[in-house]
């Protein structure tokens, strides 16, 4: 059983879901990949320990702190692949952005690989079941532009803007979605 909570935040209503007093899921309402991974029954609990300290580190969060992200126990279910580049993104410090090629060539320098293809990088991202906490949002694409965030680009340069990222070199691209 996997017990959910939802969120009203300035983004929209997130949806929180702990199994195993873990966090297994955080998504924003109508964001691309909503829910998925969880085919289990859902009940929604009021008084869970970890749904009620995930919301109030999005308290803290949106309130302009930064809150650690190692402060919640998060358990994203994916591949090792994904799972290893969302443990990347939770290094990006708060208010700073990586490229998606930067992820691809710091894991093919760990796999000992000649090179790693940034668009599987970008699956791995868009994938990220525990949006804003692990710091998708954080990703950019070589030349700067804002592409590739599951709940949307204008969420995605919101979340940028909160953090007081430096916004001067980043775009919201006219069209298409390469990285």
């Amino acid at each position: 059983m996997i017990e959910i909570t939802y969120y009203q935040s300035p983004i929209g209503e997130l949806l929180l879901a702990v199994k195993n007093d873990k966090l297994i899921g955080l998504w924003i309402k109508d964001q691309k990949y909503y829910l998925s991974n969880v085919q289990e029954e859902l009940k929604e609990r009021s008084d869970h320990a970890l749904l009620n300290q995930t919301k109030e580190w999005l308290d803290r969060y949106f309130n302009g702190e930064k809150p650690a992200i190692k402060e919640l126990a998060l358990e994203p279910i994916g591949s090792e692949f994904r799972k290893r580049v969302w443990e990347i993104l939770c290094e990006i410090p708060y208010g700073e952005v990586m490229t998606y090629h930067d992820i691809a060539k710091r894991i093919a320098k760990e796999k000992g690989i000649k090179r790693m293809s940034a668009q599987a990088v970008g699956g791995a991202v868009g994938h990220n079941p525990i949006s804003i906490i692990i710091p998708c949002h954080r990703v950019v694409g070589s030349n700067g532009s804002l592409i590739g965030y599951a709940g949307g680009i204008q969420r995605k340069k919101y979340l940028l803007e909160h953090e007081k990222a430096d916004m001067s070199k980043l775009f919201v691209p006219v069209k298409g979605t390469a990285i």
